[in-house]
């Protein structure tokens, strides 16, 4: 008969690949199982950078923040050199600021030209200051923690689709085209594929198609101090950019698209849609170069609140949940898998209330 191991991780982006890691460097046997080969651009974890920020729109947020701050400074201890850079950023908004947290606060107009020289938000905007924010190195973040949690001790499986998975006293069976996998706890950390691991849930997952369009390096008013992270909150949806960091160039993009099915690849970004994203940052910092940018495409798996959803399911305690990152889960990786090593291990989390799998069946 196949062996009992501890847990058995589906998904390799940046959730499954950090709850892969942190379990395993607490010892677990553990096993992770992606469909897709090492670096694909299929899911939601692929590209360069991401932001990093302390400023969230409720307070509920911030112990889970606090949390993937010190996961941060723990992974940078382990591999040796930073993934985060602190730059400050700047969430231009309309009507009253909603944005708190850390030591984020809404600032003047007056004081926006020191703040972010480079970044002109609309006039009738107002905006919140984050100096804690930043860029990660996403990338790399992501080739460290499945580095790592191999090194820990963890069996990585690359190019291995999951057919099905269910529970029979107290043991997990996960079916894939490859055999049979059995363990103790089963994670879902599957991204854009939610719905197909949680039937039940399907109706609580959407899945998005999101462009970004990064510009060519080594331009000084795209670099800090002249700009940091923003957002500029428009009625197509959240524009979002990141400075020059790490060697990357600065991005943009926005946080709208259509619905996608995963199953297809992810189509490239249009010349309208590159056209767009390029007058949008040239409007926003006047004077930047777009031409030579780099477009992606991607996908965000968004539920109703936008919050994810982390922690057991409701009818079967040894399948855990760590999904729909909404657009804005890379900066939580460390504090995810965290979190998740923490749950399979019996540990309580009741901060992890707000992001209960609860919700899925509740409002599905």
């Amino acid at each position: 008969m196949t062996p009992v191991r501890d847990v058995v991780v589906l998904g390799l982006g940046i959730h499954g690949s950090a709850t892969t890691y942190e379990l395993a460097r607490r010892g677990l046997d553990v096993v992770a199982v992606d469909r897709f080969a090492p670096g694909h651009a299929r899911g939601s974890s692929h590209g360069a950078t991401r932001m990093v920020r302390r400023a969230y729109p409720s307070p509920v947020w911030n112990t889970l923040v606090d949390r993937a701050y010190r996961g941060w400074d723990r992974w940078a201890a382990a591999a040796g050199a930073p993934f985060l850079h602190t730059t400050g950023g700047l969430y231009a908004h309309r009507g009253e600021p909603t944005l708190q947290g850390g030591s984020s606060l809404p600032v003047d107009r007056a004081d926006w030209s020191t703040l972010a020289p480079s970044l002109r938000p609309p006039e009738a905007y107002g905006a919140v200051h984050d100096p804690g924010a930043g860029v990660l190195e996403a990338a790399r973040a992501l080739a460290f923690a499945q580095s790592a949690a191999s090194a820990a001790g963890a069996e990585l499986r690359h190019g291995e689709t999951v057919q099905d998975w269910r529970v029979d006293d107290g043991v997990v069976t996960v079916r894939t085209d490859a055999g049979e996998l059995r363990a103790r706890r089963l994670v879902l950390a599957g991204g854009a594929w939610a719905s197909r691991l949680i039937p039940a849930a399907a109706g609580f997952f959407e899945v998005w198609r999101i462009l970004t369009l990064t510009v060519p390096t080594g331009q000084v008013l795209a670099q800090p101090p002249a700009l940091g992270c923003f957002s500029v909150d428009l009625p197509e949806g959240l524009v979002f950019g990141l400075p020059e960091a790490a060697g990357s160039g600065a991005k943009i993009g926005i946080d709208a698209g259509p619905v996608w099915d995963p199953e297809v690849p992810v189509a490239p970004p249009t010349r309208d849609e590159i056209a767009h994203l390029a007058d949008l940052f040239q409007r926003f910092v006047p004077g930047i170069t777009t031409d030579g940018g780099d477009a992606v495409a991607c996908l965000y798996t968004m539920t109703p609140d936008k919050r994810f959803v982390v922690g057991a399911l409701p009818d079967h305690p040894e399948v855990l949940v760590a999904a729909a990152c909404s657009g804005h889960g890379f900066k939580f990786g460390p504090a995810v898998g965290e979190a998740l090593a923490d749950l399979v291990q019996g540990v309580a989390r009741p901060d992890l209330e707000f992001l209960s799998p609860a919700r899925m069946v509740t409002t599905a």
